[in-house]
């Protein structure tokens, strides 16, 4: 025989019970079934609902009762076109006693546990037989029978205890002589002793197929769901969640304690004493593998088998210097909230013994502090113990398996995880048995830690990134592009799933927490909403998501300016702005340490050499304890690609154009004519070589003309250097004499630092740089006579994006 439980999903509409309907038919061609069917979706809320609205005086119950009748009466006419008469006279009398008993209610003003009782059992009652009917209606051996004249229980209404001996009996009695193929059981309901309609409590559909299947000694019981299976978490945050083919009983009741909504605990216990399996199936996919749940050991390499969660938590902590070394603290707090029938979800306490912490749900938080405080009184008013504390918007997060205890850093991996996504711990809890790891964290961010736990303990292979760039301008556009094309790559290749989640201009943003399109990007961003800066912050922080980065491909000093607010959230920074880190030099230390004390890395190779390694590399020669003693340096590409452009047949003004044109030089082409550009560059050096300097103790010697340096705009400057061309022929003819080349060299020396346009003889390894490149000569003590030399393309939108991806990519490998 088998035993087969439907919920209120699968028999939710006239579709779904047809599905139902095919599932039994096939199963009963094999053996007999009892099928268990819970309400039909939703109704048992409703009619809770319209006993509160009666009970209330609200006339509203008329209406929620009317809908109750309507949703029946068109799955009952869905379900049997041709012959509903019967099964429709039996709906309208059920439905004729709750109406007369929802106007009981309304009359005296009062609804208690017996009476809610009652009310709830019309659901189970008339999806039962509307299930039963239909089937003999399509010449089915089926036959309706109601559990309430086989599952005895006592008088503890609304969450009645079971009387096993006399329901197993019955049970046993009535199938030994059951003639139809298929017997259908409305769940949930039972009858006292005394012959009063009462329920099993929530989940209580599950409880009675398993007391019928542990009755029967069935080889399995079935529990048909929409859901294919218990998941590895929840599948509505997490879209990477898989079902889990096998689980252990205690595994199971571990993840349904804490929140997964498959399996109610209690419904375990029959069949757990005569290690019956529990098979958890789809309706809607029959024929989708689901999930087992026995007593059998099945070996797996990962000792984490599901993470679940609990919402609407709220922390009471009792604390106190009073209530060290004295006993009965605890007894007398949970006795208190026993009285209130309050239900204790997590507890812990410190070894000092000076506090405890214990997590019940948000509804109850007002009942328990004031059952609390009234019961310590005395104590508070001694100042023995502190007034309790309450915490509200939390979650708790459960890391479940049964081989956790064999397995060591399990609790490491998960911690270190969290922080570093920036989640706090409010609370941890912790079995000896090491089966279940409880955390509380706030309600926030219990999707960012769903899905970071999940990716650490089952997608390890691969890493997720969530991408936020702003300024996707010329070079924006570049590293747009260059991570739709290598996207492919990354995941097959290095494991890391880059998103890039928001995109903005300087005009226009926009977001997609599941990641944006970007085949039409451009376009999409057209039509996004108006862009802000705090907006673009705000709604980082608001998403949430883990492994988050903030990419900055502006130079506006505005965005440079938001770098802490991002680190604080744990977003990772990766910059080719150079104005934060050639700030004052506080700022500089304060973002470096912001980024450590956050876990949120802080990557701006792009500041110096565009796609160069020029930073990684200092920073891995400092690491390994070397010391930098000097650096000579051309780091500007788009000086190098001026002066390598400029001689006596050419105009000054043209070359600098076409560097502007090629986007070597930045909108405003002063910032590096000036040197500014090339003094902040040498600052950061010098700065990550571990020197204390600011850009005022940069000496800076100008080449531009006087006019030039004093220019008010962009189009004032472009017109210095047509009227004082002879000044830039000058500089040339000079070079040329000497058979030198023109080279703007930045130099770091004993802690002194310059930038200044210099004549390079025939040798000098800056002598032949061509086009834009950039070249860096390291000093250091190891490299003291021959320097460490780093060559290459500096400028250019294609390079500086490469270096951006360059640094995303380097923390997906983090």
């Amino acid at each position: 025989m088998k035993v087969l439980k439907f919920g209120g999903t699968s028999v939710g509409s006239s579709k779904n019970i047809n599905k139902v309907i095919s599932i039994l038919d096939a199963y009963a061609k094999e053996s007999k079934v009892v099928c268990v069917v819970s309400a039909v979706g939703g109704i048992t809320d409703k009619l809770l609902l319209a006993g509160m609205q009666a009970q209330s005086k609200d006339n509203a119950f008329k209406a929620t009762f009317q809908i109750i009748k309507d949703v029946h009466f068109s799955i009952i006419k869905e379900l049997n076109p041709d012959n509903s008469s019967s099964i429709l006279n039996y709906a309208e009398e059920k439905l004729n006693e709750l109406e007369s008993l929802l106007n009981g209610i309304f009359l005296i003003n009062e609804i208690s546990p017996k009476t809610s009782d009652k009310l709830v059992t019309f659901g189970e009652l008339l999806s039962s037989f509307i299930i039963a009917e239909t089937m003999k209606n399509r010449g089915l051996s089926a036959y309706r029978k109601n559990a309430q004249e086989l599952v005895v229980t006592n008088a503890n209404f609304t969450k009645a205890e079971v009387d096993y001996s006399v329901t197993n009996a019955n049970i046993k009695d009535y199938f030994s002589s059951a003639k139809e193929n298929i017997t259908i059981l409305p769940g949930f309901i039972a009858r006292s002793t005394f012959g009063e309609q009462t329920t099993l409590g929530r989940g209580g559909s599950d409880f009675t197929a398993a007391i019928v299947a542990a009755a029967l000694h069935v080889e399995q019981l079935e529990i048909w769901t929409d859901v294919s299976g218990m998941f590895t978490t929840n599948p509505k945050l997490v879209k990477q969640a898989r079902p889990i083919e096998t689980i252990s009983y205690q595994e199971a009741m571990e993840l349904s304690h804490f929140g997964a909504k498959v399996l109610y605990p209690p419904t375990v216990q029959p069949v757990l004493d005569l290690n019956i399996p529990i098979h958890i199936k789809n309706t809607m996919e029959p024929e989708a593998v689901g999930t087992i749940i026995s007593n059998e050991f099945v070996a797996s390499n990962n000792p984490v088998k599901g993470i679940s969660n609990i919402s609407n938590i709220a922390l009471l902590t009792l604390q106190g210097s009073g209530m060290v070394g004295i006993p009965g603290f605890s007894k007398r707090l949970f006795e208190t909230l026993s009285n209130e029938k309050i239900n204790v979800i997590l507890i812990t306490q410190a070894s000092s013994e000076h506090s405890i912490c214990l997590g019940i749900e948000a509804k109850d938080v007002e009942i328990a502090k004031t059952a609390i405080d009234i019961t310590f009184e005395n104590e508070i008013a001694l100042h023995k113990i502190d007034p309790i504390q309450v915490e509200t918007n939390l979650s708790i997060v459960a890391l479940v398996g049964d081989n956790m205890k064999n397995h060591q850093g399990i609790s490491g991996k998960m911690f270190s995880s969290l922080g570093k996504n920036n989640i706090n711990i409010r609370a941890i809890a912790q079995g000896a048995s090491e089966k279940n790891i409880s955390i509380v964290i706030e309600e926030t961010d219990v999707k960012k830690a769903l899905n970071t736990l999940h990716e650490v303990f089952f997608e390890s292979i691969t890493k997720q990134l969530n991408v936020f760039i702003t300024g996707v301008g010329n070079v924006g556009e570049r590293l747009v592009e260059q991570i739709k094309q290598q996207k492919k790559y990354l995941k097959d290749n290095l494991k890391i799933n880059l998103r890039v989640v928001g995109l903005s201009n300087s005009r226009t943003m926009m977001f997609n927490g599941g990641g944006i399109s970007l085949k039409n990007w451009k376009e999409d961003l057209s039509n996004g909403e108006k862009a802000s800066l705090e907006g673009f912050f705000e709604n980082a922080k608001s998403l949430n998501l883990r492994n988050s980065i903030f990419v900055d491909v502006t130079a506006n000093k505005d965005v440079a300016g938001l770098y802490e607010k991002y680190l604080r959230e744990s977003i990772a920074v990766v910059a080719c702005n150079k104005i934060a880190c050639s700030s004052t030099f506080s700022n500089y230390k304060e973002l470096k340490r912001l980024s450590l004390k956050y876990n949120a890395p802080f990557l701006f190779e792009t500041n110096v050499g565009a796609g160069l390694p020029i930073i990684d590399t200092l920073s891995n020669l400092i690491a390994s304890g070397d010391k930098v003693t000097s650096i000579q340096a051309v780091l500007s590409g788009s000086l190098n690609f001026v002066f390598n452009n400029f001689n006596d047949t050419t105009k000054f003004y043209d070359v600098v154009k076409q560097a502007a044109a090629e986007g070597y030089t930045e909108p405003d082409p002063r910032i590096d004519l000036s040197g500014v550009d090339v003094a902040r560059k040498i600052l950061i050096l010098a700065r990550e070589s571990g020197v204390t300097m600011d850009l005022e103790d940069i000496e800076n010697i100008p080449f531009l003309s006087k006019a030039g340096l004093e220019s008010n705009s962009v189009d004032d400057f472009y017109q210095t250097l047509i009227d004082d061309e002879a000044h830039y022929q000058s500089l040339f003819a000079s070079a040329k004499a000497k058979d030198c080349q023109l080279k703007y060299v930045a130099k770091f020396d004993n802690g002194k630092a310059s930038v200044s346009l210099q004549e390079i003889p025939k040798g000098h390894p800056f002598y032949n740089l061509e086009g834009s490149d950039n070249i860096v000569m390291f000093y250091t003590e190891r490299y003291s006579q021959q320097p460490m030399i780093i060559k290459g393309a500096g400028a250019g939108a294609d390079v500086t994006a490469s270096g951006l991806f360059a640094d995303i990519i380097r923390l997906g490998n983090n």
